[in-house]
């Protein structure tokens, strides 16, 4: 094929269907709708600030289930799906929909395993020699304190599947990991604590990296650092995010190229030696240890909020390439540009996150139209007044790009004074690695 009957394949993208709500999506909507070739973007079912950007619509379906969601994209003629949240992709929404036919950016349910059952991709990482903490794996509560009796240690204790970032407990003490294995068995996570992992306690700072993959070939974007504890100092429960920044210069260029040959590219293998046609995102969060560095775990989608300081730094060319890792066909994808510039990304969440979020308050901003700014909306929608409102635990993201750490920071925590809601908290100092405070 001719290379510039690939660069027209590739400008069919036109209309792009992106399914989820949360500030992850918004900012993925944001950055394809710089592409200029692109008409329309829907996300489905989006959220109050989905309007905010060009071409995006908030696409409500009468009904979220697969079909009706299949028959819309066929209505409107969608070129490209774009799964942000690993529930729908863990169910297998897009093994359904390239069976319709569709297009699609995001693995199928086998591949999915990767982060719907720690078990399974803990297996898959002691198969391909690929570095991680040693662990133990228990499917009755009894099981598992027998191990925590053996090992005579406090261990970090995870619920096999999903369970929204909050599934892990990184315990201090031996009391601490029993009531831990005792919560995840109480049913409090539902099916995705039928099964328990022990992992032995590693230390070192924590990095994300990540690699969009056609099943063959993958590219690897900037590294970035997220933030999961509710406190400053990081303290609190886990969270599934409070804040990131990117790219991460805890790891240089020549780190980065040692670990895609150390974890990314020995994942993509082992896939494939499962038969796994792996089309998306592999994220391994690492963590970087005295004895080198260890994968903590493996996520089949893009981080949140690591998405959204990602985001601003990715060239025209993101959605190309999307499409073409969708096809199967990254050789025919335009390079993809990276922005030199900091991005630094603050959540604002609602009052009783993690546990019990308060919804449905008036959200209040006053903020002057930046270059250097993006508000990614998340846990919002807008009321029959068209009033702004909470509508979920994490609210908001602020994402500000500069020349160095220390004016990104200072750009997005000076934007979020700005905004105000009933019970809004936000920790003040994410970025404390990177920056003077």
């Amino acid at each position: 094929m001719k290379m510039n009957q690939k660069a027209e394949e590739l400008s069919e993208l036109k209309n792009i269907l992106i399914v989820g709500s949360g500030g992850r999506e918004n900012s993925i909507a944001w950055a394809l709708s710089k592409n200029q070739s692109i008409e329309k973007i829907y996300v489905c079912p989006g959220n109050g600030g989905t309007s905010n950007f060009k071409k995006c619509i908030c696409l409500k379906p009468k009904s979220e289930d697969e079909k009706t969601i299949i028959n819309e994209c066929q209505r409107l003629q969608i070129n490209l799906v774009i799964i942000g949240p690993e529930v729908p992709l863990a169910k297998g929404l897009a093994s359904k929909m390239r069976e319709a036919g569709l297009t699609v950016f995001g693995p199928g349910k086998d591949g999915a395993q990767l982060e719907a059952s720690k078990d399974w991709s803990k297996a898959l990482m002691i198969e391909n020699n690929i570095p991680t903490a040693k662990y133990w794996s228990a499917g009755s509560e009894d099981e598992a304190l027998e191990i925590l009796r053996r090992f005579n240690q406090p261990l970090v204790i995870k619920a096999d599947g999903l369970a929204a970032g909050k599934g892990v407990t990184v315990c201090e003490t031996i009391q601490q990991s029993m009531e831990a294995i005792k919560g995840v068995f109480s049913g409090k996570f539902g099916s995705a604590g039928n099964k328990v992992i022990l992992e032995e306690k590693i230390e070192g700072p924590e990095v994300s990296i990540f690699a969009l993959c056609d099943g063959e070939k993958l590219i690897v974007l900037p590294p970035a650092q997220d933030h999961k504890r509710l406190l400053e100092g990081d303290k609190g429960p886990n969270t599934g995010g409070m804040g990131a920044y990117a790219p991460a210069p805890l790891i240089n260029d020549k780190d980065l190229q040692d670990l895609t040959e150390l974890v990314l590219i020995p994942t993509l293998k082992g896939l494939k030696k499962k038969k796994i046609k792996y089309i998306g995102v592999i994220y391994a969060g690492l963590m970087l240890t005295s004895s080198g560095p260890k994968v903590i775990e493996f996520n089949c989608r893009f981080g949140d909020p690591e998405c959204q300081a990602l985001m601003p730094l990715m060239g025209e060319e993101f959605a190309s390439v999307l499409f073409a890792c969708a096809r199967g066909e990254l050789e025919n994808a335009p390079k993809l540009s990276f922005n030199s510039q900091c991005s630094a990304c603050v959540v604002a969440a609602s009052k009783g996150y993690p546990e019990s979020p308060q919804k449905a308050d008036k959200i209040n901003m006053n903020i002057e139209s930046n270059p250097l700014l993006q508000i990614f909306h998340a846990g919002t929608t807008i009321d029959e007044f068209g009033n702004i409102i909470t509508n979920g635990g994490r609210v908001l993201s602020v994402v500000a790009q500069g020349e160095s750490f220390d004016k990104a920071f200072n750009l997005a925590y000076s934007n979020l004074n700005k905004i105000s809601f009933d019970g809004m908290h936000f920790r003040k100092d994410i970025g404390y690695q990177v920056r003077d405070i």
